[in-house]
């Protein structure tokens, strides 16, 4: 089963543009949870633009599914990790000023360094992910390092899909067999949606788990957070 993990920074720009505790970050991650979700996930940024350092202690103790921190691996965001023990980090090459992430790893340049951050990671019982292109290159250099999983970056097959359905999967389909061949777990995720995620998990439906934030709560806007995380779930049916 594909497993639908929400992530909630949105929820926490909506909070802080005007302050005070409105949307409450910790009320909203504990109903996707109540509505179906089987993951919160959150990208705790150094200039906490959205989710801040006191969410992710808060998170923690009071979630019981899986609980997913993403971000570029600096000292302070290691040092986060490791203290809260998250059951899954997804290491992500972002800059700190980026908007949002634009692409993955270079894996087989950044092998040196992936592999002693995943150690540290793994020596702490954290189940590691790598933030990567759909490119089974960077899928083997991604277990070479020594991660539990990839991340698939899902933004371009976004952008194809209304042209192109199967030009746009192809090369993820390609990847997401590298990976399971490789014996690593598979995880998406950016710009998946209600119009293009279930063609994603029809072709490759052994993906473990789907990270999906700004899209789904846009349309929680409309459809509200219960009915939205239905309409999400039944995407990731077999």
């Amino acid at each position: 089963m594909t497993k639908l993990s929400v992530n909630i920074n949105k929820v926490a720009t909506l909070r802080n543009a005007r302050g005070g505790n409105n949307p409450d970050v910790i009320k909203v991650a504990l109903d996707c949870e109540m509505f179906g979700a089987e993951g919160i996930t959150v990208h705790p940024r150094p200039d906490e633009r959205h989710i801040r350092r006191s969410d992710v202690l808060q998170l923690r103790p009071i979630l019981k599914s899986e609980f997913n921190i993403e971000g570029y691996p600096s000292k302070e965001f290691i040092d986060l990790v490791l203290s809260v023990k998250p059951h899954q980090v997804t290491l992500v090459p972002d800059s700190p000023e980026q908007i949002t992430s634009n692409s993955g790893w270079d894996t087989k340049a950044n092998q040196s360094f992936l592999i002693e951050i995943l150690e540290t990671f793994k020596q702490a019982g954290i189940r590691t992910s790598v933030f990567v292109d759909a490119d089974v290159e960077m899928v083997e250099y991604a277990a070479k390092a020594g991660a539990d999983r990839v991340e698939l970056y899902t933004e371009p097959y976004a952008t194809m899909y209304p042209e192109d359905q199967e030009k746009a999967i192809a090369p993820f389909i390609e990847a997401a067999k590298a990976a399971r061949n490789l014996g690593m777990g598979i995880n998406a995720g950016h710009d998946l949606s209600l119009v293009n995620l279930k063609y994603m998990h029809d072709n490759i439906p052994w993906i473990d788990e789907v990270s999906i934030g700004h899209a789904l709560i846009c349309d929680a806007l409309y459809m509200g957070l219960e009915k939205t995380i239905e309409e999400y779930k039944k995407c990731l049916d077999k």
